[in-house]
């Protein structure tokens, strides 16, 4: 019976412990932007192949210099959460940007600071988006695990 006492002490402790181990975090929440859900909007960007199609490969690669420059530009400053480019497929989707503003206004002037954009390499699509507010956070981690950098 004492056995049995113990056992059951020790998993309700275990449970309170568990239950701390993932409690709300206000303060962060707060810092984040989140709603009551740890939600929040975004506007998520889907690049495409633009109408540019004849600039020479030296004027290509000055461009994507330029969108890498632009990203890891709006990224520092905490407007873009999550960029990326997609495999090759055949819908000419390129890549992608999440960007951390909740109006398609303010995505379209960040999104209009890429050269690649403004040269017509790319197109954009702009859409709003609801997603976790840890989305920020990508970064921050991504900094700690890549070796490489642009």
């Amino acid at each position: 019976m004492k056995n049995i006492f113990l056992l059951l002490f020790m998993l309700l402790a275990s449970i309170a412990f568990a239950q701390q181990e993932n409690a709300y975090d206000e303060k962060l929440a707060k810092e984040l932007g989140a709603d009551d859900y740890g939600m929040k909007t975004y506007v998520f960007c889907i690049l495409k192949t633009g109408s540019n199609t004849t600039a020479t490969p030296e004027e290509q690669s000055k461009l994507f210099k330029g969108h890498m420059d632009n990203i890891i530009k709006l990224s520092n400053e905490g407007k873009l959460s999550v960029a990326g480019p997609f495999m090759k497929n055949d819908k000419n989707y390129r890549g992608i940007f999440i960007f951390n503003v909740s109006t398609i206004e303010e995505a379209k002037i960040l999104v209009e600071s890429d050269p690649a954009v403004q040269a017509k390499i790319f197109e954009a699509e702009l859409t709003l988006w609801y997603s976790s507010a840890a989305l920020q956070e990508v970064g921050k981690i991504h900094e700690k695990i890549s070796k490489n950098k642009f």
